[in-house]
């Protein structure tokens, strides 16, 4: 006879495998919308039409597209690490989707409500790299090496500027937690007193997210397609779907640290039984990548080292300085959280 705590552990993992699913699908259905929401914004920037022949005003576009990329042979190079050369994109994509597990939706709507959920973030962005070096090495392309070179050398440049600009949050928040951030700003979002260092921070995630201006290993004039130069088919995809979902994912943190997240002004109240929570932070999201978009179509490519000299030389400095005086101000006026 099966026993009781036997059933109570399947059934509690049957629970957690559905929460997944629930995030997941939805995650990965906003991944496939944002393609064509950027192709659909950059042909409105340059007077063109955009995808319009799949589906009803071209919605159904990055599904075709995943069709077509599915069905293509996939071409290993001969002199190729085979292992890593799989492993690269699988890993990219498993942590870009792994930052979902914390991400409050709603009051009590989260897989996983973290206390120390932005460390989680941060880990998870740092783990990332990996996947872009290992694909650049692994595939025995002087052009694929270049390009994870730059890649790795900016993303990690980069999150340096990205953790001094979380740290002034958990600074003035007194807490690692998500939902302890957003309930923080009820009275006032953060984007209001913090703008200056919500502009460093944007600036981090656009390099982290390898965005323009901020895209040089995917400089098509210099090296082809940059660290995924030799993947196709599948691998390619789950790059693909990497680089879109960690879009979406910062796009939903920058709405959690700096637009209070689930939260909204009271100027109405809510006395149906629809949560209006989650499209409320769903709103704020599409802002951060309408965003993305609008920085690619707009500005044009950095040189290299001008990228590098921006972080050290400049964003440092200005991110040290705000360290300093944040909680400067915090004590001199007794308004420490801690």
């Amino acid at each position: 006879m099966i026993s009781n705590h036997f059933i109570a552990t399947l059934f509690n993992t049957l629970i957690g495998l559905i929460d997944v699913l629930v995030i997941l699908l939805p995650a990965l259905l906003s991944v496939a919308f944002m393609t064509i929401i950027e192709r659909k914004q950059l042909a409105a920037h340059q007077r063109r039409v955009g995808p319009n022949y799949v589906g009803y005003f071209g919605v159904l576009q990055p599904f075709s597209d995943a069709l077509k990329l599915i069905l293509k042979e996939t071409i290993v190079p001969s002199q190729s690490n085979k292992v890593l050369f799989y492993l690269s994109p699988v890993s990219t994509l498993i942590f870009s989707l792994l930052g979902w597990g914390i991400i409050p939706f709603g009051q009590g709507l989260a897989i996983s409500d973290f206390s120390l959920g932005v460390l989680y973030t941060l880990a998870l962005s740092s783990l990332g790299v990996y996947g872009i070096l290992f694909s650049g090495w692994s595939a025995n392309s002087k052009y694929a090496f270049l390009g994870s070179l730059r890649s790795t050398a900016s993303m990690i440049s980069y999150e340096l500027i990205l953790s001094s600009a979380v740290l002034i949050i958990i600074l003035l928040t007194g807490s690692f937690n998500f939902t302890t951030i957003i309930e923080q700003q009820q009275a006032v979002w953060f984007i209001v007193p913090l703008l200056p260092i919500f502009i460093i921070y944007f600036i981090a995630i656009l390099a982290e997210t390898s965005r323009t201006p901020f895209d040089l290993q995917e400089a098509e004039s210099e090296l082809v397609a940059g660290f995924f130069t030799e993947h196709s088919s599948v691998p390619f995809v789950f790059f693909f779907l990497a680089e879109y979902s960690s879009i979406v994912l910062f796009s939903c943190i920058t709405a959690i640290f700096f637009l209070g997240g689930y939260n909204m002004p009271e100027l109405f109240v809510n006395n149906t039984f629809i949560n209006l929570q989650s499209i409320i932070l769903g709103l704020k999201t599409c802002i951060f990548c309408f965003m993305f978009v609008w920085f690619r179509a707009t500005l044009p490519r950095m040189r290299y080292d001008a990228l590098i000299e921006l972080c050290w030389l400049n964003l440092l400095p200005i991110a040290v300085a705000f360290i300093i005086l944040v909680p400067s101000i915090l004590v001199a006026f007794d308004i420490a959280p801690y």
